[in-house]
């Protein structure tokens, strides 16, 4: 089988393309047969060693995929050779073939296509998760989305409506607004291009605030960081909640006098941690994720396919921040 492994730190560039023996499963384990595989932010920071998790090298990037099972491993039950499934694991995706442990994998319902499958868990699992258990939102309240029309950024803005929310996305383009609009955002704010000086940071901050309206935002949805999040911290409620996700622009430095003036709370939300911690938990909002994909409240947005040969141009469009919606790699069409 085919896989595109990393086997020293760097870009995309430095991806190869192997010829490996199949994957034999372990107990508890099955072998998946990949349609689609999803690119993700943290897959262009793993190559570079730049990240949280640093699997031991050769490894293919890639932790969410949808397939069907091809082998099961001793004392496996419940599963079927050809079950079609959706396969949570921290790498591995961008091949042919996968070992997944059953407890990383949820079945795939038949009306929902490959590619659809591939992109749900990790952009919307770590938003509900964000949005539910560390920001609690409520119906009626006004949500800034930073990085609006990525694949996270579009997931928070689609749930943050299915809850009630008021939802005010802010992106770099004209071209990324109208998607912002389409998903459902009520206000859209432009931003340039950071870093800012104090006269400019001063200035999006205004921007936020006249588009959250008088009371500010009750919760900000920060995805990008760097130089965007004293600007959105500075437009919060009071008693609003600042949730941490990401940085593609550089970890911020947040001035801690602005949490006091306005009673609000830091929050990170570190979801492939929690679903360790909390399986149970991880289970319900995935299956509360199908429920509402079902009523067409969301509808994960697959902007871009590649082919497995061209799995390094994929990686380098989330890297150079130029994706709207998820990149999907397909093996299968």
């Amino acid at each position: 089988m085919k896989a595109l492994r990393t086997h020293a730190a760097g870009g995309p560039e430095t991806l190869v393309m192997d010829d490996l023996p199949d994957p034999v499963p372990g107990r508890g384990e099955v072998v998946v047969r990949v349609h689609a595989c999803s690119i993700n932010f943290p897959d262009t920071l793993m190559i570079r060693d730049l990240y949280q998790f640093k699997p031991e090298r050769p490894y293919a990037p890639g932790s969410e995929l949808a397939g069907t099972i091809e082998t099961l491993g001793e004392g496996v039950s419940g599963w079927s050779v050809g079950d079609r499934v959706i396969a949570m694991i921290g790498n591995g995706g961008l091949a042919e073939k996968v070992v997944a442990p059953v407890a990383r994998l949820f079945p795939l319902p038949d009306d929902v296509d490959f590619a659809t499958g591939a992109s749900l868990l990790m952009t919307y699992g770590t938003t509900i998760h964000g949005l539910k258990d560390r920001g609690h939102i409520k119906a009626g309240e006004t949500v800034l989305v930073l990085g609006a029309a990525g694949g996270v950024g579009l997931s928070a803005v689609e749930l943050a409506k299915a809850f009630g929310a008021r939802v005010v996305a802010a992106v770099s383009s004209e071209e990324k607004a109208a998607v912002a609009r389409e998903a459902g955002a009520d206000d859209v704010v432009i931003y340039g291009r950071s870093p800012f000086d104090k006269a400019q940071s001063k200035a999006l901050a205004e921007q936020f605030k006249a588009a959250c309206g008088p009371n500010g935002a009750d919760i900000v949805y920060d995805i990008v960081g760097g130089d965007y999040s004293e600007p959105a911290l500075r437009a919060i409620a009071w008693e609003g909640r600042f949730l941490v996700v990401g940085f593609p622009a550089g970890i911020a430095k947040l001035p801690l006098n602005l949490t006091l003036l306005k009673s609000c709370d830091v929050c990170g939300v570190f979801w492939g941690a929690w679903t360790a911690r909390e399986p149970a938990a991880f289970k319900a909002e995935v299956e509360e994720l199908f429920a509402l994909l079902k009523a067409g409240k969301i509808n994960p947005r697959v902007s871009q396919r590649f082919s497995l040969d061209e799995g390094r141009e994929a990686i380098a469009l989330l890297e150079n921040r130029q994706a709207m919606g998820k990149v999907v790699v397909e093996m299968i069409g």
